[in-house]
């Protein structure tokens, strides 16, 4: 007991820190998206968003030997054994190095083609296009090098600086706004090479201090075989569900490139920005709680685990619900105060993509789960066959004559049966309790949404456009979501805990 409320504790203060990070974050990317969209106009926008897209699709070679790499380091700490640590952590460098010299390669061979000769880019700025390409590339080799000095941190549990990292590379993507501004020649030449010098000045920085503060992140010359292979024999079955993401994302971006165009992809590169800063706010939660679910089956403590599966899984969607909901219901006028000029389809994108990150959220931290295992295979093999299926149907419908914002429906379908057969893998792999998971997380927050989103939606609909409304319909989403999660979203021992830190809080800060 003890042991599980020092984790609490820890989970709690991890998360405070990533949101105070993400909200400073938040604000400083919703400005400079803003002035970057008017600097850079909607074509080049586009062309940055699709173009981005297209080299992060490379990853599909390195995104399993990552997500191995974070997986062993933070097992192994479990473990305690700092030798071990060690050899993963610089075996790691070694894996990283050799896929940025790949991925440079098929980029700067096989990307420059396809840039050149299949997308659709507007003729007069091809050229701007490929050094996008460039540019990306170095940043994307940059940030390969970055994953074993990430997964150390996260690991750690050093969540306070991650923020202050976070908080610096975000600092510098204001000052590439205000130079960005001020630049005579290529703004979308000079915004690619700003991007790639950020990524290396962060890149340095992580280096640094995971150097000075970690014993095992300092590289040592290693060639451990074995080690090798038990990596890649993982990272095998990892490399599927990765492949489905990228498709599923980028891959997507580029389908809409060829059957539409870069304003097109200008709306969903704006849909996608805003999905990203909703899901830091409940990946932040995630990422203070995964490490503690990886620990805990790696020490044997299966219970601890599911109940902490359970509890991650129900607060996540909860808090997605509360941060999602006043942004479903007031996209047009946010939009307003947002961007100065709105490329079309946008609403549509960002209301059909928060509806996806709420379905998508309460499966993280089984996913967690099944990874820390390690036996990964029946995972792999269902979950990637089904969630595959969003990139083939995309494009099909799109064949077809279907509207672009079909594959934000078919991205709902396919991830409602992902979420189902989650629960059946869970079930064979941990014995994991998915009546207990129905009953505590599922049927609970889906009470708790039908009945939250009735006054507010009840609200808009009867008072006119304003900012005054704005702000009332967020305040009655917010506390909306909070009552109906707290009256029937948390048992009772949850109420109690809530209830006797709040007293504890206004005791300390108020009386």
């Amino acid at each position: 007991m003890t042991s599980e409320i020092s984790n609490n504790r820890r989970i709690a203060r991890n998360t405070l820190l990533l949101y105070l990070r993400t909200i400073f974050v938040m604000l400083i990317t919703l400005y400079t998206s803003r002035v970057v969209l008017q600097t850079l106009g909607v074509d080049d926008y586009g062309i940055y968003s699709v173009v981005g897209g297209f080299v992060s699709m490379f990853s599909l070679i390195s995104s399993a030997l990552t997500n191995t790499i974070m997986r062993f380091i933070t097992f192994e700490l479990g473990h305690g054994d700092k030798e071990r640590l060690n050899r993963i952590f610089s075996t790691g460098i070694n894996i990283q190095i050799v896929l940025a010299i790949i991925s440079i390669l098929l980029i700067e061979s096989f990307g420059l083609w396809f840039l050149n000769s299949k997308m659709n880019i507007p003729p007069e700025r091809l050229y701007a296009a490929n050094w996008v390409l460039h540019c990306s590339a170095i940043v994307f080799a940059v940030n390969l090098l970055n994953i074993p000095f990430h997964a150390i941190l996260v690991a750690h549990e050093r969540m306070s600086a991650y923020a202050y990292i976070s908080i610096l590379e975000v600092v510098l993507r204001l000052l590439i706004v205000y130079l960005l501004y001020i630049s005579q020649w290529d703004k979308l030449i000079i915004y690619a090479i700003l991007q790639t010098i950020v990524a290396i000045i962060i890149r340095i920085i992580y280096g640094v201090y995971c150097t000075r503060n970690f014993q095992e992140a300092r590289y040592h010359r290693v060639h451990d075989n074995s080690l090798v292979r038990e990596m890649f024999s993982f990272a095998g079955w990892s490399f599927f569900p990765n492949t489905a993401y990228l498709f599923n994302t980028q891959g997507i971006n580029i389908a809409i490139n060829m059957f539409f165009n870069v304003g097109v992809n200008a709306a969903r590169g704006i849909a996608t920005q805003v999905q990203g800063a909703l899901m830091q706010f409940v990946d932040n939660f995630t990422m203070a709680m995964n490490p503690q679910i990886t620990k805990l089956y790696a020490a044997g403590e299966k219970r601890e685990m599911e109940r902490l599966v359970i509890r991650g899984a129900k607060f996540s969607y909860l808090l997605a619900l509360m941060i999602c909901l006043p942004v479903l219901i007031e996209t047009e006028y946010i939009l307003e105060l947002w961007l100065t000029e709105v490329p079309a389809h946008t609403v549509a994108f960002i209301r059909l993509a928060v509806v996806g990150t709420l379905i998508d959220r309460f499966g993280n931290t089984g996913y967690t789960a099944c990874m820390a295992t390690g036996n990964i295979k029946k995972y792999v093999i269902w979950i990637t066959s089904i969630g595959f299926l969003v990139f083939p149907v995309t494009v099909l419908v799109y064949y077809l004559g279907a509207p672009v914002e079909t594959t934000y429906i078919v991205y709902a379908i396919v991830y409602i049966g992902v979420d189902a057969v989650r629960l059946w893998i869970m079930k064979g792999l941990l014995n994991f309790p998915v009546g207990e998971f129905i009953q505590e997380t599922i049927s609970k927050i889906i009470i708790v949404t039908i009945m939250a989103i009735v006054v507010p939606i009840v609200f808009i609909y009867i008072v006119k456009p304003s900012f005054l409304r704005f702000v009332f319909s967020v305040f009655l989403s917010v506390i909306s979501v909070a009552l109906f999660s707290y009256t029937i979203g948390l048992n009772q021992s949850e109420r109690v805990t809530i209830k006797s830190k709040a007293i504890a809080l206004v005791k300390k800060y108020v009386c």
